[in-house]
């Protein structure tokens, strides 16, 4: 808002005493007087017009396209807005996404970084090696990670102690359920199909607690590696004939996502039940998932930025665990692949689509 000064002069008439100085020489030295006002108040203006406030830049790094991870975003913002962050006007994001090309990320996020972007965000597993990899200054905020520690992204959940921070899925402790669950769907389950993405690192975990289950659970399991978006159609080929009752979808995050119509599609044509890791595959016609609520961890992401652009640093921000889990069902899947969902089961889930 510009400010407007109104200035009077007043000439000083002489008194009838004799002195040195005439009227004259009063005028001009209140009229000194008053342009040392003036300069110090319109050189306040200037200094204040010099130092605007420095609206922070936030680089969002994604494997899926924007339109895939809209809802992810879109919770990212809502978490933003619940602080006080209005994008455009207090707060800047620079989106940068793959479009599910693995490849693309490590040069996404190094333009991120020569962007000098205050904060890197995360959406997955591999823009968060590929942001570590990228900077070691810049702080990173990951929406989600199976499991920082054995990844290689943190110290420990407690104390992480470098440059990067956020939330973990849990995922080891999550594959056992999945299997579980699948059980008590398909009760004569004995031979499941594991799509899984074998470059992926900090795996180790979570297919041992799945080999636990499998064990416990007496079923066997037939690994099949997902490098590839074509891998798919090939993945499903060798799981119906190696016999597979249902398959579980434990592709990297990104591929997964930029091809979950297929999936669902491929799913149908085998006639195989598919559980997943998370909601957008059963959102797009797949028939099951079990895991963590991602739009919460998305949502809760925003609180990180806050407390760094605040001052606090990754190293010291403990990495949080899940709070909210969900379990949905599609029963328009389960219809297409002639397959009954028990009741008991059914009356557990969180959602339902019919």
């Amino acid at each position: 808002m510009n400010k407007i000064f109104r200035i009077r002069f007043f000439a000083f008439p002489s008194d009838n005493r004799k002195s040195k100085s005439g009227p004259a020489d009063h005028n001009r030295k209140w009229l000194r007087v008053v342009a040392i006002v003036v300069t110090f108040a319109f050189g306040g203006v200037a200094v204040e017009a010099q130092q605007p406030t420095k609206i922070p830049r936030i680089g969002y790094l994604a494997g899926p396209s924007r339109s895939a991870n809209s809802a992810r975003i879109e919770a990212f913002r809502q978490g933003l807005r619940e602080l006080g962050y209005i994008e455009g006007k207090n707060i800047v994001i620079e989106y940068r996404s793959a479009d599910g090309k693995l490849e693309r990320i490590p040069a996404l996020a190094a333009e991120l970084v020569r962007l000098k972007v205050d904060i890197i965000v995360t959406a997955g597993g591999a823009p968060n090696r590929a942001a570590k990899e990228a900077t070691a200054t810049i702080p990173i905020v990951m929406t989600q990670s199976g499991d920082p520690v054995a990844e290689g992204l943190v110290a420990s959940l407690a104390r992480p102690g470098g440059n990067i921070t956020g939330l973990s899925t849990l995922a080891p402790e999550l594959s056992g359920k999945r299997l579980e669950l699948l059980k008590e769907i398909i009760p004569r389950l004995s031979r499941v199909a594991v799509f899984r993405t074998s470059t992926q690192p900090g795996n180790a975990q979570t297919l041992k607690e799945l080999d636990l289950a499998a064990g416990a659970l007496k079923v066997k399991l037939q690994y099949l590696d997902v490098l590839d978006p074509k891998d798919f159609e090939t993945a499903f080929r060798a799981a119906v004939k190696g016999r597979a009752q249902a398959v579980l979808m434990m592709v990297a995050g990104a591929v997964a996502s930029a091809h979950r119509t297929q999936i669902a599609e491929l799913a149908v044509k085998s006639r195989l039940p598919v559980m997943y890791t998370g909601r957008a595959g059963v959102e797009a016609g797949g028939l099951v998932t079990y895991g963590v609520n991602t739009l919460d961890l998305d949502r809760r992401a925003a609180t990180y930025v806050d407390k760094i652009l605040k001052g606090r640093t990754p190293a010291d921000l403990p990495v949080e665990q899940p709070m909210r889990f969900e379990f949905i069902i599609n029963l328009k899947a389960a219809k297409a692949i002639g397959l009954t969902i028990p009741p008991n089961v059914l009356v557990r889930a969180d959602r339902v689509i019919r």
